[in-house]
């Protein structure tokens, strides 16, 4: 593929048009881990506006000044107290907006089958930043790029001041704005009286931490896309045990799509199945990607593999946290399982055990968590240590395509180059929507190329054109 050549045009900081009524925001006990992490990084690729690309920029700046108003912790900084506790100072100090141009890119360039090319990455800045350098580097930051044919607009925040429920919706409401919105749909909630708050203090080597996994190592990145009718069919085989064995019925697919259970034209192979029993499309796809990496891997049998996927607690506690609740509210579930045993038992034995520790992580599980992390503070351990570990992130949940700028939906999300390593997959949803989900899959090149021939994955696959 042509070289980006991309060039750097211009650099401001963007201030928020309104002074900040919020004057600091504790860090919580789910935000603090983060720190270790690189800033998160996300972005979409658009056509071309219907008018230039100058103006573009002109109105970027506007609205994003006006968005960082509603979202007053992006605009400040880190700071630690003398008593080590660690909390955003919402100063107004601003984030960076950067404009580049690489007209020797276009859209098919981006979106042309197979490797993710390494043009995307340098649709993002701070690379390679930890979230524990927002004590004197902007939280956030902006990158419009103007492509042959399209733009992308890349957004970069820091991870311990949101996860990725918050982070979509300050990329939602930037759009909504953009777009010539008054004011956003959703106000964030800044609220800290919750379980998450906690006088525990994580102390830090001089300087701060440092990144937990290599960051050299030989990747290759791929978008897998599993169309609904593919996550349908996986689902029922995961709840099965067994493939449909006639032609698919778009009637049996259509109620499998509903996650409340209901009988599949009778054809539940003698299992009756409640609601909190389903197991979920989600975590059928999980299920098939940890069994199709594993043998991609060529693993002794005895050797214990680990997924691990992050859940939202938001709505998992008691009493719940606002749905826009700004900051981090995730934990991180681990499952394990023998190579061997994983990949001898059928797919609905792996996706069975996905499905119980998701379903076990209720308010009491999450507040064990926090005091488990209250007697131990610590980072949050990003990487394959063991090579035979995976760890799923983001959520085809995210709104991600309702970032319409004024002019249509995206054609694509991207992600840059931060906390990717060997087993990283994040989850998007499908441009089509309707149940679809895109997997960004960074392996090993060996494995990589071994999950390609996986027949027994690839055959739910469809490439994005």
């Amino acid at each position: 593929m042509p070289s980006s050549s991309a060039t750097l045009i211009s650099k401001c900081t963007i201030f928020p048009d309104q002074k900040s009524y919020i004057k600091t925001l504790k860090l919580s006990v789910s935000d603090i881990p983060m720190l270790s992490c690189q800033y998160i990084q996300k972005g979409v690729l658009l056509t071309s506006p219907p008018f230039s690309f100058d103006d573009l920029v002109i109105f970027l700046k506007q609205s994003l000044s006006t968005t960082l108003s509603h979202f007053p912790p992006l605009a400040g900084r880190l700071t630690t107290d003398p008593d080590g506790h660690l909390h955003i100072t919402c100063n107004d100090a601003g984030i960076e907006f950067l404009v580049v141009k690489s007209p020797k890119l276009s859209i098919h360039d981006i979106l042309s089958p197979g490797d993710v090319p390494d043009c995307v990455k340098e649709f993002f800045t701070f690379d390679k930043t930890l979230s524990y350098s927002g004590h004197f580097k902007p939280l956030a930051a902006v990158q419009v790029t103007e492509l042959a044919d399209g733009v992308f607009i890349g957004c970069t925040v820091n991870h311990a001041v949101t996860d990725g429920t918050s982070f979509w919706h300050f990329f939602n409401s930037f759009a909504e704005i953009t777009k010539g919105a008054s004011k956003i749909s959703n106000s964030p909630d800044f609220c800290r009286i919750n379980v998450f708050n906690s006088q525990a203090v994580l102390q830090f080597p001089p300087g701060g931490p440092s990144v937990t996994f290599a960051g050299d190592e030989a990747l290759r990145e791929r978008i897998l896309h599993f169309s609904r009718e593919a996550i349908l069919k996986l689902k029922y085989r995961a709840n099965y045990g067994c493939l449909l064995t006639k032609q698919t019925n778009s009637e049996v697919l259509g109620k499998l799509y509903n996650d409340s259970w209901k009988s599949v034209n009778g054809e539940s192979n003698g299992k009756v199945k409640k609601v909190y029993d389903e197991i979920s499309s989600f975590q059928s796809l999980c299920a098939q990607l940890w069994r199709s990496v594993t043998r991609a891997r060529k693993l002794e049998p005895t050797k214990m593999t680990t997924f691990r996927m992050a859940v939202n607690c938001r709505h998992r506690l008691d009493p719940k946290l606002e749905p826009y609740y700004f900051g981090n509210a995730i934990q991180s579930i681990p499952t394990f399982a023998p190579a061997g045993e994983l990949l001898a038992k059928d797919l609905s034995w792996g996706a069975d055990l996905l499905h119980k520790n998701v379903v076990a992580h209720d308010d009491d599980t999450v507040r064990i968590g926090v005091a488990d992390w209250e007697k131990q503070p610590r980072l949050f351990p990003l990487g394959n240590f063991d090579g035979a570990s995976i760890t799923v992130g983001s959520s085809p949940r995210f709104p991600m395509y309702n970032n319409d700028f004024g002019w249509g939906r995206p054609l694509a999300v991207r992600s840059g180059r931060a906390n990717k390593f060997d087993g990283k997959i994040s989850a998007f949803p499908g441009r089509e929507g309707n149940g679809s989900v895109d997997l960004e899959v960074v392996l090993a090149p060996d494995t990589m190329t071994g999950l390609e021939n996986d027949a027994e994955i690839m055959q739910y696959v469809s490439e994005i054109v």
